[in-house]
């Protein structure tokens, strides 16, 4: 096998069955992926750490039982990043933050347990924006993430690493983090699979907190096949975690190869106002595809998507500003000296912190604060409760919802950095997913003029990611024959 020419076509099946005849070892993989991706990452900076020890160990483990005979997970071998607000023992995980720059945690994520526990081999941290804080990937404090797909544009945020270095072929597959959008809008930037799963679905013990009652975590690949596989394996229920659900867990490959024809797929005729032509023509390209296979498609209608902007706006910056207190320069953090107390947090907050988390602390402490919690934070949950309503009554009609993931394709470095609001409205057709809590994805559709991905969101009920996967599946397997 030649590791630099097959590695960024690598899929979990071809590795299991590359491992199981023999072709190569867990260890040649290990070895091989570990430096094409070091070769590779200064055009994207997509990698913040390399983890080769921790990668060889899990390597050789995958190796010896295969040599045994022994059960190989259903990840053996497989070269995996991780976003670095995911926890890893040992192993660096700065948030994409000066403040945790040389931070160690003393144990692993359950998502990151369960994929090593499947003989999962990671390989590294991915960049991010700052305690995925943003939409573009521009707010690390280690620089920006490129594109893969056209190196001066953007790759999207909070996990732009961890989409770029799947589609860079760095790693067959990723784990990312979504608060508003930011696995589903860096899938559609980069041109690959992202997943949002319902809230609850895999614990988020090990995932360093933006905002609690809207983070998830959720895979990225460059099939849905490996998508479900990832998922399947993270999913279920966390005794370390009380908000992950005892829903059992679907048998996510068998649903996905069953037909879409007859289904009902639902259009929110919100979700297509102030598209850009060119991505609502793809868009609506994919629709026909779908239509083609055999879905009935419905105009259905979310009346209160147009508040969801606002109201995650103060949510999410509420919830991050109680999060991210404990950010002292008294515990794990870097600390900045001060003649008092008082000054040592200030200075210490003021180095370590970038200027888009001051900017959600400050909003988010305005909003929690007395005199004003009820006319926004309280107000504000009140409206999300509306926008689930929304999406409950929807699903009374279709199976499934077909919305774009973004306005707009991947726009370039800096064109919005200096404008918050034009960046947050990157968010807009994504949120509403977080607010209500359902699980949803993007999944490539087609690209724009310039060669740059769109893609295609699917939202579905409530713990029904078979669901989604089954028209994400047919889709895909559909219009790549």
């Amino acid at each position: 096998m030649s590791f630099s020419d097959n590695i960024p076509s690598l899929t979990i099946q071809r590795v299991r069955e590359g491992l199981l005849n023999k072709h190569f070892s867990a260890l040649e993989l290990a070895k091989a992926s570990i430096t094409y991706a070091q070769a590779e990452n200064p055009k994207t900076n997509a990698y913040l750490t390399f983890s080769p020890e921790r990668a060889f160990a899990a390597a050789a483990r995958v190796d010896d039982s295969i040599a045994k005979g022994e059960y190989v997970g259903s990840l053996a071998g497989v070269p995996l990043a991780v976003k670095d607000v995911i926890v890893t023992k040992d192993l660096r995980t700065t948030c994409g933050s000066r403040i945790l720059e040389n931070y160690k945690p003393p144990y692993d994520a359950t998502a990151v347990y369960r994929l090593e526990q499947e003989g999962a081999v990671i390989i590294g941290k991915t960049n991010c924006d700052e305690f995925a804080m943003g939409s573009s990937n521009e707010n690390s404090a280690f620089g920006p993430v490129r594109n893969p797909r056209a190196l001066d544009r953007v790759p999207g945020g909070s996990s732009g690493g961890s989409a770029a270095v799947v589609a860079q072929g760095t790693a067959v597959v990723s784990l990312g983090s979504d608060t508003g959008g930011s696995i589903r809008q860096p899938a559609s930037f980069c041109g690959v699979v992202g997943v949002t799963p319902t809230y609850g679905r895999v614990s988020r013990y090990g995932l360093v907190a933006f905002a609690s009652s809207l983070d998830h975590i959720g895979p990225f690949a460059r099939s849905v096949e490996d998508a479900a596989t990832v998922l399947e394996a993270i999913a279920g229920r966390d005794d370390a975690d009380s908000t992950s659900a005892f829903a059992p867990v679907d048998d996510y490959h068998a649903l996905m190869h069953e037909p879409v024809r007859g289904m009902k797929l639902g259009l929110p005729k919100e979700y297509f106002e102030g598209l850009s032509s060119e991505t609502g023509q793809v868009i609506e390209a994919a629709i026909r595809h779908l239509e083609k296979l055999g879905c009935e498609i419905k105009e259905v209608s979310l009346p209160h998507t147009k508040y969801a902007l606002s109201c995650y706006y103060i949510i999410a910056p509420a919830e991050a500003s109680s999060n991210l207190a404990r950010y002292d320069g008294v515990r794990y953090t870097i600390r900045a000296d001060g003649e008092t107390l008082a000054d040592m947090y200030r200075n210490t907050r003021g180095c370590g912190f970038g200027p888009e988390v001051k900017r959600r602390i400050m909003l988010g402490t305005y909003a929690l604060s007395a005199g004003y919690y009820d006319a926004y934070y309280k107000k504000a949950q009140q409206v999300r409760t509306l926008i689930a309503q929304d999406f409950n009554e929807a699903f009374k009609q279709v199976d499934a919802l077909i919305t774009p993931v973004s306005p707009f394709p991947a726009f370039k470095i800096g064109e919005k950095i200096d404008d918050p609001l034009a960046m947050y409205l990157s968010d807009v057709y994504t949120l509403t997913g977080d607010l209500a809590g359902v699980p949803c994805m993007s999944v490539p559709c087609g690209q724009s003029s310039e060669g740059l991905p769109i893609g295609l969101q699917i939202f579905a009920k409530h713990f029904d990611e078979a669901t989604m996967f089954r028209v994400a599946y047919n889709y895909e397997r559909s219009t790549k024959q």
